[in-house]
């Protein structure tokens, strides 16, 4: 019966914490509304489809993150390059690049990083969650531009969220 009621205590309590945190008044209306929310909200939760994340191999974001960081730097260099030089020799576009990662955690940060990258962002993932819409500042070859994403982020990806 609790679990009807309640199905997540830590969330209701949270939800109830943080309406009265915002609202900065703590009048009968607000409670009651705190009071609502910490309610609804929870039941609202539980009716949600949940993908948890499995993980693989780990170690591998550590090197990840040494190539990522690496690639910022260059991509600042070279993003700084061409926004200073002339705007004729940018050919700005967006790149369809086909995923064979199937987690929605792992796109999540493959979007990330590539968004984290200067000169690339993540602008959308297909209904299908196959492809993920990528828009360039500039691209000379889109399909070494999609080769480059899958071997330089997305491999390593998939070792993480197997």
């Amino acid at each position: 019966m609790r679990r009807r009621l309640l199905p997540s205590i830590p969330q209701s309590l949270t939800v109830f914490a943080f309406w009265l945190l915002m609202a900065e008044d703590f009048s009968a209306g607000n409670l009651l509304m705190a009071l609502l929310l910490a309610w609804v909200m929870p039941q609202l939760a539980a009716r949600l489809q949940r993908e948890f994340a499995r993980l693989g191999n780990v170690g591998i974001l550590v090197p990840l993150g040494l190539k990522l960081i690496w690639d910022i730097v260059v991509a600042n260099i070279t993003v700084a390059r061409q926004v200073l030089g002339p705007e004729a020799n940018l050919r700005s576009g967006f790149v369809w690049v086909p995923l064979d990662l199937t987690n929605i955690h792992g796109i999540s940060a493959l979007a990330s990083i590539m968004t984290l990258t200067p000169g690339t962002v993540t602008a959308e993932l297909s209904e299908d969650r196959r492809y993920l819409l990528v828009h360039c500042l500039n691209i000379d070859d889109p399909q070494k531009m999609i080769e480059d994403i899958k071997r330089r982020y997305e491999a390593p990806m998939r070792k993480v969220f197997p």
